[in-house]
C-alpha cells in the first residue's frame, strides 16, 4: 500500500506557474505508474498527466501539453508536474495517484490510490 501526500497548489495569476510535489511513503515507489489528475466544481474528475514506473513514458490530456510537465524521481519518492501559462480553467483541485499495473496510465479507474488533493485557483 502507498500513501500520497500533494503539496504545492496556490493561487497564482494567469500566465503564471506552480510546482506541485506529490510524496509517497513506502520503499516500493518505483513500482507504481503516477498520474495527475484534477477535478473543477461540478465537473468530473479528468485526466492530467502520468508518468510510467521508469519515468521513460509521459502522457498529458490535450488541454495542457505544451505548459505542463510531469517528472518523477524514485530515489526520493517524489512526482512532480510542474504547470506554466496557467489559465483560469486550469482552476482545480489537483490530485496524485498511483497503480501497480502501469498501463492505461491515462485512465482514471486504473489508479488504485489518491491523495487528499491540493487546489489550484488561477485568477484573470
Amino acid at each position: 500500500q502507498v500513501q500520497l501526500v500533494e503539496s504545492g497548489g496556490g493561487l497564482v495569476q494567469a500566465g503564471g506557474s506552480l510546482r506541485l510535489s506529490c510524496g509517497a511513503s513506502g520503499r516500493t515507489f518505483s513500482s507504481y505508474g503516477m498520474g495527475w489528475f484534477r477535478q473543477a466544481p461540478g465537473k468530473e474528475r479528468e485526466f492530467v498527466a502520468a508518468i510510467s514506473r521508469s519515468g521513460i513514458y509521459t502522457y498529458y490530456a490535450d488541454s495542457v501539453k505544451g505548459r505542463f510537465t510531469i517528472s518523477r524521481d524514485n530515489a526520493k519518492n517524489t512526482v512532480c508536474l510542474q504547470m506554466n501559462s496557467l489559465k483560469p480553467e486550469d482552476t482545480a483541485v489537483y490530485y496524485c495517484a498511483a497503480q501497480l499495473r502501469d498501463t492505461y496510465l491515462t485512465t482514471k479507474s486504473r489508479y488504485d490510490y489518491w491523495g487528499q488533493g491540493t487546489q489550484v485557483t488561477v485568477s484573470s
